[in-house]
């Protein structure tokens, strides 16, 4: 708490000052915490109203320390879309002194932050977004509900190519560097097994590489998946050790290479499927 005293500060007088702010070109300001909140916010609110993603692209959303600027940009905004549970600090302590303007999209519980990845829980994501930014901009309620409903239509299509891509296949554990597939392998009766927990910089346990590489060759694993914006030293030790392939698999905490939410969450499923030999 500390540590953010002075932007808190710095916070509390721009709030002092004045309302929310705009985008500058007159339309609401909406600040989403990272890629995936960008996303959905941008599919739903369209041209009515100015998004900003708070973390650049290629940063790790988890290590993110806010510009004084950037403190204005929350403190002044219509919206500020991000998720709790002490995934981004720094945006947090921010949101919570900002509440009638804040939504927190990890609200209904849980310590595991990576909702995004369970497309139905996106789906919800969008339509409570949709829901205030109606509220927001009064002018602009019905182009705004209308996209929100192309959105989960889409993001419900995407649940039903997963829910068929994995409903038939060799196996269901797959192993990643850290815990961030937790919600997407509840939702489709898959088995995460991860190196690490939740925190993608922390080292794993003393011994865990070797009991990943036991568990591994026990239940049959044939790839071990690593992540965009972490080292994949680790996943190859296990990999190496074990005797098997690795391949990429997207936490999306920024936008993939080729494509966008939808796309990366696409190759997800290529690449699940792949690596457990689905039908």
């Amino acid at each position: 708490m500390l540590r953010f005293a002075p932007l808190l500060a710095l916070a509390a007088t721009v709030v002092s000052c004045g309302g929310a702010s705009t985008g500058g070109d007159g339309r609401p300001a909406v600040v989403a915490a990272f890629y995936p909140l960008a996303w959905a916010a941008e599919a739903v609110g369209g041209g009515e109203v100015a998004v900003t993603d708070l973390t650049p692209p290629g940063a790790e959303p988890h290590d993110l320390e806010l510009t004084p600027g950037q403190v204005r940009q929350v403190a002044g905004a219509s919206l500020v879309v991000y998720v709790g549970s002490g995934f981004q600090p720094a945006v947090e302590e921010l949101a919570a002194d900002r509440p009638a303007a804040a939504l927190d999209v990890l609200a209904d519980g849980g310590n595991d932050p990576h909702v995004w990845l369970d497309p139905v829980a996106m789906a919800g994501i969008v339509e409570d977004i949709g829901a205030r930014l109606a509220e927001e901009t009064p002018e602009g309620a019905a182009a705004i509900e209308r996209r929100a409903e192309d959105a989960g239509r889409d993001l419900r299509d995407l649940h039903d190519h997963f829910t068929a891509g994995l409903r038939a296949c060799e196996r269901r554990e797959f192993v990643v560097s850290h815990d961030a597939f937790g919600h997407l392998a509840e939702r489709y009766d898959l088995e995460q097994i991860a190196i690490s927990g939740l925190d993608p910089e922390a080292e794993p346990a003393p011994g865990r590489i070797a009991e990943v590489a036991d568990l591994a060759r026990d239940r049959g694993v044939t790839t071990i998946f690593f992540e965009t914006l972490v080292s994949p030293a680790v996943a190859e030790a296990i990999a190496n050790e074990a005797g098997l392939e690795t391949e990429m698999l997207d936490p999306l905490e920024t936008q993939p290479q080729d494509g966008d939410y939808l796309d990366g969450m696409r190759a997800n499923l290529a690449a699940l499927r792949r690596a457990l030999e689905c039908e």
